[in-house]
């Protein structure tokens, strides 16, 4: 067992319960449960909470909507998170719900300890109020006339409200900033911080609401509810068990103060201004560090369920498996950057990185223990000690090459999780298993097979994949745990204990007891996907999504060159009344019309009989270009064209106007000129 390096507690944000979390929500809840899987393998003694955030307007506008109370709302959805939290296999120690009895009780103390202490005074707000964010902004505040952090319409606002005095404590926070550079991270997130709040000045902060009522009373002023900063960022301590009166769960003097907030880049100034001020109003300690990561972006615009283009979680996971998801948000997600996903993204990592790499590799070094040595794994000494340089001057000293990559692995991934890097960390582990396919290339096994006299050798270069397999394995538990757990048992079917190793053993090559069996039934870790298929039941996914949304799927518009009002001038666009119709011999398309335009009647041909009739055509007043160039089709004469709407399915209609027009020549012409000039 590795040493006990002492408690390490982290948190996520707490969800809000509006709605049905999609990819980009989850991303945050898989990050956090890698850091904490990889902390514990370090040996540190880990607390890992999350949970959902269940109060505020918007839950209660929601809920009437639904026609259900807030709280059989809230129930709903956060039964509905919680789900999707356990499906991605998130090892969490703690869901607190803003909901719990418990921390409704010390929100309304911790408020009143507030206001008794003078740091929480009644006064009025006057401002623009964003319904989503639940957040009053001044008019300076506002971008384009909309919410700064949704990008949402605001409204007008004024309610009796208590406030937080911000300002008191905003001296004390820019030391701290500064004397603790790593409290927020990464580094670009402070400088926002610093530069674009605190250094501005801090206003005082609006704490309690009276136009809606689901929220947590004030316990001494029951026309007020307390507002989300309070309530929700308090689950940090609530949830370990912290009393304002003192008598603290003994969690509480274990894990506070927290060694890691981890938050979404959007929520940052909540969690790195108002969080530590209210803390420092508590006389309690600030977490160590806080960091604010990039979003998962939808590679096709943002996600709507409107647009039918929102990705959850499930629908991936019954597409590629837990792990091929945890894989992809984890790996593509840049340290500062927003990341995207596509479908087309996701399947050309599966293929390559998880089908190619990492299954390829363990299914042909178990096929090879299996032909050649009926699965038993040797470990024969014969290395390829002394074997000198090829032209170039490189090492055929594969063997060592091969120990080298495997055993500093673990060094490279520690590094890189020390800074919470986590995509870098696992492209080191990749790193590994690339090396390990080169290894086969280089040494050759079905070449070895073919001479008896180098059996030992091939024993001992199957010997040292199995190894080299085992190591990368072990430090992919904490991203891929159910990966790791199915190669551990293919490689050590009869001793799977064995596989697993403490993490300062893991820079050890050898370790494997000599003479162990791998399985004689391998199994595909990852199939490779076909790109079409996929993209059929990606398309089935988002019109579901589309048909509960009541949304209708759009057509993508066809682009043509720009063209200038000068361009358009030159058609002369007239209404003409459909006077004659019949079809046009020896074409099934076709119909003649005789067509009254103005004072004039003209003959045109329209390839429009799949879709009317010749008496249904009579009377109709139809939009006609007449100054396009005579010619003949199937030999009739055609003076114009009959304008007409067409989808992708085949549909036509003709255009037509709702009042008889025919009376008024160029009309409809100088009409859409004027207004386009």
């Amino acid at each position: 067992m590795p040493q006990n390096k002492g408690p390490f507690y982290m948190t996520t944000a707490i969800a809000y319960t509006s709605g049905k979390p999609h990819i980009g929500n989850t991303y945050e809840i898989v990050l956090a449960d890698s850091i904490a899987r990889f902390k514990r393998q370090q040996g540190y003694d880990v607390r890992f909470q999350t949970g959902t955030d269940e109060h505020g307007q918007k839950i209660e506008l929601k809920a009437e909507e639904a026609g259900i109370t807030p709280k059989e709302f809230v129930d709903n959805v956060s039964t509905e998170i919680k789900r999707i939290w356990d499906l991605m296999n998130t090892s969490y120690d703690k869901f607190i719900r803003t909901t719990d009895a418990d921390h409704e009780k010390q929100v309304q103390k911790i408020f009143k300890k507030l206001y008794d202490k003078g740091d929480i005074y009644k006064g009025h707000y006057e401002g623009m109020y964003c319904t989503p964010c639940e957040s009053f902004f001044t008019a300076s505040q506002l971008v384009d006339g909309k919410c700064p952090d949704c990008g949402r319409p605001c409204q007008p606002a004024k309610e009796e409200a208590y406030f937080f005095k911000m300002s008191k404590y905003a001296d004390r926070l820019i030391k701290h900033i500064e004397e603790h550079p790593e409290f927020i991270q990464p580094e670009s997130r402070k400088n926002e911080m610093m530069n674009n709040f605190l250094k501005k000045g801090l206003q005082d902060l609006c704490v309690s609401r009276t136009s809606f009522k689901w929220g947590i009373p004030v316990d001494f002023d029951d026309k007020h509810v307390i507002y989300v900063w309070i309530d929700a960022l308090s689950n940090y301590i609530t949830g370990l068990g912290y009393d304002v009166d003192g008598n603290n769960d003994e969690l509480f003097n274990k894990y506070w103060p927290a060694d890691l907030h981890l938050i979404g880049k959007d929520i940052l100034r909540f969690h790195t201004i108002y969080w530590p001020i209210m803390l420092m109003a508590l006389d309690l300690p600030l977490p160590k560090q806080v960091f604010g990561h990039p979003w998962l972006l939808q590679g096709d615009g943002k996600m709507s369920k409107s647009k039918g283009n929102v990705i959850y979680a499930d629908d991936l996971v019954d597409m590629f498996g837990v792990d091929a998801v945890r894989y992809f948000v984890l790996h593509e997600m840049p340290f500062e950057n927003d990341g995207v996903i596509t479908w087309e993204l996701l399947v050309e990592r599966m293929n390559s990185e998880l089908a190619n790499t990492l299954g390829n590799l363990v299914n042909r070094t178990i096929a090879m223990s299996n032909k050649y040595f009926g699965g038993v794994v040797t470990k024969t000494g014969v290395t390829s000690d002394g074997a000198g340089t090829d032209e170039d001057g490189n090492s055929l000293d594969f063997d060592a090459d091969l120990k080298a990559v495997v055993t500093g692995t673990k060094a490279k991934v520690e590094d890189k999780m020390s800074t919470l890097h986590v995509a870098d960390a696992m492209t080191e582990i990749f790193a590994l298993f690339k090396r390990c396919n080169k290894y086969i290339d280089e040494t050759m096994p079905w070449a070895l097979a073919k001479d008896e006299t180098k059996k030992d050798r091939l024993a001992e270069v199957l010997y040292n994949l199995v190894e080299g397999i085992t190591i990368g394995a072990n430090l992919l538990i904490s991203y891929m745990p159910e990966t790791a757990e199915k190669i551990f048992a293919q490689l050590y079917p009869d001793a799977p204990k064995t596989a697993n190793r403490d993490m300062d053993d893991l820079d050890k090559f050898g370790l494997r007891e000599s003479g162990l069996k791998v399985t004689d039934k391998p199994e595909i870790l990852f199939a490779r996907l076909d790109l079409e298929e996929v993209l059929k039941k990606a398309e089935q996914i988002q019109e579901a999504q589309r048909k509960a949304s009541g949304a209708v799927k759009y057509p993508e518009v066809e682009k043509k060159p720009e063209i200038t009002i000068d361009d358009f001038d030159k058609i002369q666009i007239q209404v003409g009344e459909v006077l004659k119709c019949e079809p046009v011999k020896k074409a099934k398309k076709l119909l003649v019309s005789q067509i009254r335009v103005g004072d004039e009647v003209r003959q045109i041909v329209s390839g429009i009989a799949n879709y009317y009739k010749p008496e249904e055509m009579v009377g109709k007043k139809v939009a006609v270009i007449t100054n396009l160039k005579p010619c003949k089709l199937c030999g009739v004469e055609s003076q114009g064209m009959i304008l007409a709407a067409g989808d992708d399915e085949g549909n036509l209609s003709v255009l037509t106007t709702d009042k008889d027009m025919t009376q008024a020549r160029n009309y409809l012409y100088f009409h859409t000129r004027r207004w386009l000039l």
